[in-house]
């Protein structure tokens, strides 16, 4: 069975409206800020062998790994009305802060597929708050690791209980639990309105047309091998140390090899990252280089083959830290890509290439952030200021609600000015954000390009590097501490790079 054109078009509104539903019933029935406010969720759809049919455009590391959580559950015995949840970085999560809930479809009594939902909670347990800590060395250190585990019973109840402010944590995985009923009761209105084998050949030719465009705009790229390098800034455990990494990019006809060998090994601090995010944020960058418009599903990645060799940072082994790797390695992954691509076609420059990780707290609080910065400049417009760019996609918390439900006062907001590169098209500027304690509290700042910044292209200007400081006194990118009452934390974020000679 083929679906005309027009078919297919209404199979993809379908199914990214119900995506989209799933989303807003999780972002409107959570409780903490990050995701009510923040947004730092996603949500998508999955046929019965696994492969993402469907996505909100939501958080790009979580979508581009999600496929691989589903994939650690899909040999398991599924039954109408048992879900599972993990957050295990080795079994197809990111980070332990992102805990994914996966609930099964049937229809008629046959598995039609999964509804999904990947969620940033702002604890984990662990002996960090947050579940971020800065120089974290193993796993077990970042939190509470959840393998792929049935969601029967009171099983949320039993992790929330490992985790800071329990019922807190309790209110977020059942607004994630509730947003995959949304999921997956407009899956079945689908299949019921245009009949089961009518849905499943849908969900196949998207997946196929997907492939086509994305295959097409590969045709479009001069065949060749194209390299780029980059560097991470670890000073999370010892000095200040640059880690290198390196791509390989082959583009043959319709297909596109990405070789990360030859970038360093995996270190002792926690920016490793799995390889599930690593293809992820690659994902990430073709796609927007190639044929952003196709339908958000893994038949565009079909054409891409990632390879990164075990144990090195981008494929890292059990049981390295990876708090940072999901955040800030994955940035540096997606920047990597779009760099070595730019021997093929024209490609902006640098954004800040960070997510700025503010965590903070106290007694009966924990909060945690990501934060804008500037976006590089396009050979035809100039960057973006004060966005989330590559892998965050999130918001900001608002002033007024960051205020009213933690022991902080916002003492500043404002753009950081000159802090995009020069240019014909100049980068976007950083933020400046200068919170101040009114309680006690714990902070954890994790951040990149303090010391390398974000690069021009094609004669444009670099950005301004990020910096930190408490009380007027400068912190390295990656630390944690104590504040008192009246202590002010600022944080500066990078600006983007300009593209072209200034003055042209």
């Amino acid at each position: 069975m083929s679906l005309d054109p027009v078919g297919l078009q209404v199979t993809i509104g379908g199914l990214h409206a119900a995506c989209d539903e799933m989303g807003a019933a999780l972002i409107r029935s959570a409780y903490s800020a990050n995701i009510k406010e923040r947004h730092d969720c996603s949500t998508a759809l999955f046929d019965a062998a696994g492969e993402l049919v469907m996505q909100a455009e939501h958080i790009p590391v979580h979508l581009g790994s999600m496929p691989d959580a589903v994939a650690a559950v899909l040999g398991e015995e599924h039954r109408p009305g048992r879900a599972w949840i993990l957050n295990d970085p080795y079994r197809g999560g990111t980070h332990l802060p992102d805990v994914t809930l996966i609930r099964p479809v049937f229809v008629a009594g046959e598995l039609l597929g999964f509804a999904a939902c990947r969620a940033h909670h702002a604890d984990i347990g662990g002996p960090s708050p947050a579940g971020m800590p800065a120089r974290s060395r193993t796993l077990d250190e970042e939190g509470a690791v959840i393998p792929p585990t049935p969601v029967e019973g009171d099983e949320l109840e039993r992790l929330a209980a490992q985790m800071r402010a329990p019922r807190q944590r309790l209110a977020d995985l059942r607004a994630q639990a509730a947003a995959n009923r949304v999921g997956a009761l407009r899956f079945a209105e689908l299949a019921e309105r245009h009949g089961l084998a009518e849905l499943r050949a849908g969900m196949a030719e998207i997946l196929a047309y997907a492939e086509r465009r994305t295959r097409a705009a590969l045709l479009e790229l001069p065949d060749g091998v194209y390299t780029a390098e980059d560097i991470l800034e670890d000073d999370a455990n010892g000095g200040p140390r640059d880690v290198r990494l390196r791509l390989e990019a082959r583009v043959e006809g319709d297909r596109l090899r990405l070789d990360f060998g030859g970038s360093d090994a995996q270190i002792e601090g926690n920016l490793n990252c799995p390889l599930s995010v690593t293809r992820s944020a690659a994902f990430f960058a073709v796609r927007v280089l190639t044929d952003p418009d196709a339908p958000p599903c893994a038949g565009a990645y079909r054409p891409i083959e990632v390879i990164a060799p075990k144990g090195c940072l981008l494929n890292a082994e059990f049981p390295a830290a990876v708090a940072a790797g999901n955040v800030e390695t994955s940035s540096r992954v997606a920047d990597l890509t779009i760099a070595a691509l730019g021997g093929a076609r024209r490609v902006p420059a640098q954004g800040q290439g960070t997510m700025n990780n503010l965590t903070l707290a106290g007694e009966g609080f924990t909060y945690y952030e990501t934060l804008a910065g500037g976006q590089g400049a396009c050979p035809d417009a100039a960057g973006p200021s004060a966005v989330h760019v590559a892998m965050s996609n999130t918001l900001n918390t608002p002033v007024e609600a960051l205020e009213t439900e933690f022991p902080l006062r916002v003492r500043g907001l404002a753009l950081r000015r000159d802090s995009g590169g020069a240019g014909a098209r100049p980068g976007g500027e950083g933020i400046v954000r200068e919170i101040e304690a009114l309680a006690p509290m714990r902070y954890t700042l994790i951040g990149e390009r303090r010391r390398h910044p974000p690069r021009g292209r094609d004669g444009g200007g670099d950005g301004a590097v990020g910096a930190d400081s408490l009380n007027g006194e400068p912190l390295p990118g990656k630390g944690e501490g104590e504040l008192a009452p009246g202590d002010r934390l600022r944080i500066e974020t990078p600006g983007g790079g300009g593209f072209g000679p200034a003055g042209e």
